[in-house]
């Protein structure tokens, strides 16, 4: 187990990379106004392998055997790391100009060359990866505390990524007691969840940046990132009708397609809110983006881990109706949340503004 829990807690640290970096790349190679159907993208990828993953799983430690779970994930994890090596490229324009200015120097033997973000401020010599690890490490955390708004938004992700752990971590033993399903045909109680992603990656895809360029020209060409909040309000009302329904229908042992239904809204809701919350601090936190969705993936990743464990005793306690309810009239703090973030957000954010060094 001891050794289980140590790779565990690596694969967590390598997979961590692609969701900090992917923000930075979305702030650096899209437009304000054309990012929605990358944010989608992006927030698909991080919410859909959690749905997947059981219904894999099942699949193949019945079909085949329980390590050929742990195969699978080498080759799929070799490929990625291949395809990253081979495609990923610096795009951070900073950076990029102050390797071009440093070459040069030494090219043409001209110290004077500045780069022109550095506003006469050019360290003489770069900073040593020491420095620069250090430095990362402890930026998003300086901001999670300085920003009483990233603080918010954080325990607003770590409390969505614990009720949809929750029903990772139950559903699939759910669809087994109360509708006799076996191990393999389990694994299907995800698609719900799945559909509703899909259906919400294509709605906020189409109208995230739709509305927030309507939003921009009524506001006479002013943009604001509290726009983005907008698109955030529909499925947070969802999130408690996903729970008042499969709580109450897998009380009453309604038809299963009955139960397999109200996981759909919540699949549509988790998307909207994560690319929600991922599209405001891209365009909140400019050349920290990286750094600001690092506060929140990690806040978000220590609710995934934490809330599923109170999961079994809450349903053994109050059942599945009224546990469920619980959890539904939980999540409702997130529609005033997003209204209030909508309205008051641009006061908070320039009262308390992110750091930067």
């Amino acid at each position: 187990m001891a050794q289980l829990l140590a790779f565990r807690f690596l694969s967590g640290m390598g997979a961590s990379v692609g969701l900090g970096i992917g923000s930075g790349l979305i702030a650096d190679l899209f437009d304000i106004h054309e990012r929605g159907v990358a944010n989608a993208v992006l927030t698909l990828a991080s919410v859909l392998g959690p749905v997947l993953g059981p219904l894999l799983g099942g699949i193949i430690t019945e079909r085949a055997h329980w390590r050929w779970i742990f195969w699978t994930l080498l080759i799929a994890c070799a490929t990625v790391l291949a395809l990253m090596a081979l495609i990923i490229r610096e795009t951070n324009a900073t950076v990029i100009i102050l390797h071009k200015t440093r070459r040069l120097q030494k090219e043409l033997g001209r110290q004077d060359l500045e780069s022109a973000y550095s506003s006469g401020k050019q360290p003489s010599s770069p900073p040593s990866a020491r420095a620069v690890l250090i430095r990362g490490v402890i930026r998003p955390w300086k901001m999670l505390f300085r920003s009483p708004l990233l603080a918010l938004f954080s325990l607003m992700a770590g409390l969505l990524s614990g009720l949809l752990y929750i029903l990772l971590t139950t559903a699939s033993s759910f669809f087994q007691q109360v509708y006799g399903w076996s191990l393999e045909a389990s694994g299907l109680a995800y698609l719900g969840l799945g559909t509703g992603s899909l259906v919400g990656l294509v709605l906020f895809a189409k109208t995230s940046d739709l509305i927030t360029v309507r939003l921009t020209r009524k506001n006479n060409g002013v943009y604001a990132p509290e726009m983005r909040m907008l698109t955030a309000f529909l499925p947070a009302v969802f999130i408690p009708v996903t729970f008042f329904w499969y709580g109450w229908s897998t009380q009453a042992r309604t038809h299963w397609i009955i139960a397999l239904l109200s996981l759909a809204p919540f699949g549509f809701s988790q998307i909207g809110i994560n690319a929600t919350i991922q599209a405001y601090w891209i365009d909140a936190s400019g050349p920290y983006a990286a750094s600001s969705m690092a506060c929140v993936t990690a806040v978000r990743c220590l609710g995934g881990s934490l809330l599923p464990l109170a999961g079994p005793r809450l349903y053994a306690r109050l059942d599945l109706g009224w546990g469920n309810s619980l959890l539904g009239f939980v999540s409702l703090v997130m529609v005033p949340f997003t209204l209030g973030v909508y309205k008051y957000g641009d006061t908070l954010r320039k009262m308390y503004p992110l750091y930067s060094d």
